[in-house]
């Protein structure tokens, strides 16, 4: 993660020289160096790079502002707002893993960067530096650097290795110098580096530097564009210990299952229903400041409103008062029955599944219910995954 050095108030910086080892992009040899890459054909995912570089928007956000540039490079669709009507990634709507104000104070770790890429509609590879070569990197890099449109490679390293000052950093590649062996990394702290060529190796013993927050070496993430729409209506709590969303729910319905036995699928909703309670807290309705977002969540809204299984579920809750277009316990639960795991239902009596599990198929074909439910499917997923990594 980020690490900003301490110092006074009084003190301020106009970049840093960088350290004689390392090739600014923009001098005589940089420049120098990009026509051989090219030439070479190394070079082919930069232009997509360059079109979304941009500089971190506060001293600890490398890893969003990496990210950021990423995901706009590889032409994914947020599917929300950013100003007006335009939507467009930038660190403010990286919105689940970790909090904010908590990364604005912490910096992220690998694991969170790969959960915001897998929550924002990328697939993401993780590699550490001590389980890994310098040719396995330097693959890595060639394959990234080879194509126009992805994957895109983000490499997690610590500065002391290069001859930087600070702590740990997050920068996409973007390119590769076959005859000399050299990196360009795209430094988003451009305020403090320019974009430059670094030796692979060089680099590879930076990527196996620990972070002291995990413990764990540093590394690279490999991104790559997903075909699956991120979910509009909502979204995971960033704070929330998504691991014990699920185990909640199955030991709440289990629970719940094992008082009083269902004898119907209502039954078995209603046991749900009780059995998350809580875990509904981790779900929150994203926001929609612009107006044709808004309308198709409503439109989301009364869809899954409109479904066998919302019926059902709204049934065993029992009367509940929310506006039209406000999602409500019945709707958040509804929605979690749809995205947790079938095997959630595994403690009910094989009719009882069937008929639960047939009711769950039919709305997960509702129009536009699947790209909604699949979005909070990948959330659930890269969650549990990062609380899985925190707990080791």
């Amino acid at each position: 993660m980020c690490q900003a050095s301490a110092v006074s108030s009084a003190a301020s910086f106009y970049q840093r020289p960088l350290p004689t080892e390392l090739v600014a992009f923009a001098s005589d040899e940089g420049r120098a160096l990009f026509r051989e890459a090219l030439a070479e054909g190394h070079m082919e995912g930069f232009f997509a790079l360059s079109e979304q570089f941009h500089t971190q928007a506060d001293p600890a956000f490398c890893g969003l502002g990496s990210l950021v540039v990423a995901l706009n490079a590889l032409g994914i669709d947020p599917g929300r707002s950013w100003k007006g009507p335009w939507r467009w990634f930038s660190e403010e709507l990286l919105d689940c893993c970790a909090p904010l104000e908590e990364v604005r104070e912490k910096g992220i770790t690998m694991e969170e960067l790969a959960c915001l890429a897998r929550c924002n509609g990328a697939e993401a590879k993780l590699a550490r530096g001590d389980a890994t070569s310098a040719q396995d990197l330097r693959e890595a890099v060639i394959a990234a650097s080879r194509a126009p449109r992805g994957p895109v490679l983000v490499a997690g390293y610590g500065r002391a290795p290069l001859g930087q000052t600070g702590g740990g950093h997050f920068s996409p590649v973007g390119g590769y110098h076959a005859g000399r062996d050299l990196v360009l990394l795209l430094d988003v702290a451009r305020f403090k580096y320019p974009p430059h060529w670094v030796p692979l190796e060089a680099l590879h013993a930076a990527t196996r530097t620990t972070d002291p927050a995990t413990g764990r070496a540093r590394g690279w993430v490999v991104l790559r564009a997903r075909e699956v729409a991120r979910s509009v209506l909502y979204t995971l709590a960033p704070d929330a210990c998504v691991a014990e969303v699920v185990a909640g729910a199955r030991a709440g319905v289990s629970l719940a299952l094992a008082e009083d036995p269902p004898r119907d699928a209502r039954d078995a909703l209603a046991a749900f229903a009780r059995g998350t309670a809580a875990v509904r807290e981790a779900v929150v309705v994203r926001p929609h400041p612009d107006e044709a977002q808004a309308a198709i969540a409503r439109e989301l809204v009364a869809t899954l409103r409109a479904t066998e299984l919302h019926a059902e579920v709204a049934a065993g809750i029992g009367p509940e008062v929310t506006l039209p277009e406000t999602p409500g316990p019945a709707d958040v639960t509804a929605a979690l029955v749809l995205a947790l795991p079938d095997e959630v239902w595994s403690a009910l009596a094989a009719p009882v599944a069937e008929a639960v599990r047939a009711l769950v198929a039919r709305a997960r074909a509702a129009p536009g219910l699947a790209d909604e439910i699949e979005g909070l499917r990948a959330q659930l997923s890269a969650l549990t995954s990062l609380a899985a990594c925190r707990a080791r």
